[in-house]
C-alpha cells in the first residue's frame, strides 16, 4: 500500500542513487539465486541477501516495516513459494524439488530506494508451473518494452494483462506496484490490469516506478494469511512474481534494478 504523500518527481541525481540501490539489490539476488536447492532454508537465502546488503553499509528496506494488523516484517527478504504471492516470511521451511520460490529484495542506499523480485524454479518443476513463470515474466518484458515518457500507464497495464489472459492464466487484482524513492512505497499506485475505474496517470519524465505483475495458475482472488503478511492465492494455486525499479526519463526508461550489464529477468 503506498504512503500518504504527493507524487515526488525525482532529479538525474537521485535517480543515480537510485541506481546504486538497485545493484546492490541485483548483487543480492545473485547471493540468494546460488541457493535455491532443494533443503536449503529461506531463513539462509534471507540471511545471505542481508549480508550482502550490509557489506554496502546499504539498509534492509523491508526488515522493520510496518502495516496496520501486522507485527513488524522480520526479516530482510520476502520469500514466497508456490501459493504465496507475496510478503512470505522467510523461517525454517526448506526448498523441495519442483517447487517455485520468489525473493524480492528491497535496499535503501544513502536514502534512496530499490526494490526488485524474481521467482525461480526449484529444480526440475512441471509444464504447467514452467509456463506460469515464463508467462509472468513475459508481461514485465511487455510492460518494460511498452514504458516511454508521456504515454499514459494504461496502455502498458491493458496490454500486460491481455498478454496474461491470452495465456490462460489469471493477473493478481488485490495486490499493485507503486512509486518509490525515498520510501519504500510512494504514489501512485500502478495496476497491472486495465480499469475504466481509475489507477490511470500519465508517465512524466522524473517517475519511479516499480513495476511488478503477479500472476496465478488458477483464481485471481488472493487472501492474506494471519501473520499479516503473507498473500496467497485463495485457490491454493501457484503464483509468480516479477519486478524492477525503472525510471522514466526524457529519453526513455532506465531499469534501476538491472545488473552491471544492464541485463536481468524480463530484460
Amino acid at each position: 500500500m503506498p504512503v500518504a504523500v504527493a507524487v515526488q518527481k525525482k532529479t538525474g541525481v537521485q535517480i543515480a542513487l537510485m541506481r546504486e540501490a538497485g545493484l546492490i539489490a541485483w548483487e543480492a539476488h545473485q547471493a540468494a539465486a546460488s541457493l535455491v536447492n532443494p533443503g536449503v532454508t529461506t531463513a539462509e537465502i534471507d540471511a545471505a541477501v542481508e549480508g550482502v546488503i550490509l557489506s554496502h553499509k546499504a539498509e534492509p528496506l523491508f526488515k522493520g516495516h510496518r502495516v496496520p494488523g501486522a507485527a513488524p516484517f522480520p526479516a530482510s527478504t520476502c520469500i514466497s513459494i508456490n501459493e504465496q504471492i507475496v510478503h512470505g516470511i522467510p523461517g525454517s521451511r526448506k526448498l523441495k524439488e519442483g517447487d517455485i520460490v520468489t525473493v524480492d529484495i528491497g535496499v535503501r542506499y544513502q536514502g534512496w530506494c530499490a526494490d526488485t523480485a524474481v521467482t525461480r524454479p526449484v529444480g526440475k518443476v512441471t509444464a504447467e508451473v514452467e509456463k506460469l513463470l515464463h508467462t509472468c515474466e513475459g508481461a514485465l518484458r511487455l510492460g518494460i518494452k511498452k514504458l516511454r515518457p508521456n504515454i499514459r500507464w494504461a496502455n502498458v497495464a491493458r496490454a500486460m494483462e491481455t498478454y496474461v489472459k491470452g495465456e490462460g492464466l489469471c493477473v493478481i487484482e488485490e495486490l499493485c506496484g507503486h512509486g518509490i524513492g525515498q520510501q519504500m512505497w510512494e504514489p501512485p499506485q500502478i495496476p497491472n490490469y486495465f480499469s475504466p475505474f481509475g489507477g490511470d496517470f500519465k508517465l512524466d519524465p522524473g517517475l519511479v516506478l516499480a513495476i511488478e505483475p503477479m500472476v496465478a495458475l488458477g483464481t485471481k482472488a488472493a487472501r492474506i494469511m494471519p501473520d499479516g503478511w503473507t498473500y496467497v492465492t485463495a485457490d491454493g494455486k501457484a503464483a509468480a512474481h516479477f519486478e524492477h525499479t525503472i525510471a522514466i526519463t526524457e529519453d526513455g526508461i532506465t531499469v534501476l534494478t538491472a545488473g552491471p550489464d544492464n541485463t536481468g529477468w524480463a530484460l
